[in-house]
């Protein structure tokens, strides 16, 4: 259980309870307090953060940790859905990390909570593959609805150009594609 001494009282309570209720595992960085919330859980955990006066959810974003935790099985949790919410009138913010595996990443959605989750979890669909049980309209938001791959896992593959310079010129020069006149 997390107890800091210079933790908002308020705060405290919150995450006490939702320790004790869901399981959620509390942490603090950089004086940021956060719960490690299981994916089955999360609906409950946002009901719960929702009843505390947490009116906003001020951002959701994603982690890959790949490769670090590549496993044949997917066991590990490959990424962290990041939830972070504001409450206005109480002058407090809170985060929820949320573990999800590699293979067939999925979790329940949280748009029927947090109307804001609805683009969220899209962009969330489109950039990582993780998909929301449950939305309302889950399809792509960023990229064109046939784009192939998600962009900003770490195994999607870089569409580059090299860099030209003198030392290189002629051999990159070989291989542009020129129009042929």
């Amino acid at each position: 259980m997390l107890v800091r001494e210079f933790m908002d009282k308020k705060l405290q309570t919150i995450i006490q309870k939702l320790e004790k209720e869901l399981g959620a595992t509390a942490s603090e960085q950089r004086g940021e307090e956060s719960l490690i919330v299981a994916a089955e859980k999360i609906v409950a955990a946002c009901e719960q953060v929702q009843g505390q006066s947490f009116e906003l959810l001020s951002a959701m974003t994603a982690v890959d940790y790949w490769p670090q935790a590549s496993s044949p099985q997917g066991e590990n949790p490959r990424f962290h859905v990041i939830y972070q919410f504001t409450s206005v009138s109480k002058n407090l913010s809170l985060t929820l990390h949320v573990p999800v595996p590699g293979i067939n990443p999925s979790l329940p959605t949280v748009s029927h909570i947090y109307r804001n989750a609805n683009w969220r979890e899209r962009e969330l669909w489109d950039m990582f593959g993780i998909k929301f049980e449950g939305h309302p309209d889950l399809r792509r938001i960023l990229m064109p609805a046939d784009w192939e791959g998600h962009p900003l896992r770490k195994d999607y593959p870089l569409g580059y150009e090299e860099p030209q310079f003198t030392f290189n010129f002629e051999e990159i020069d070989l291989r542009k594609p020129y129009a042929k006149g």
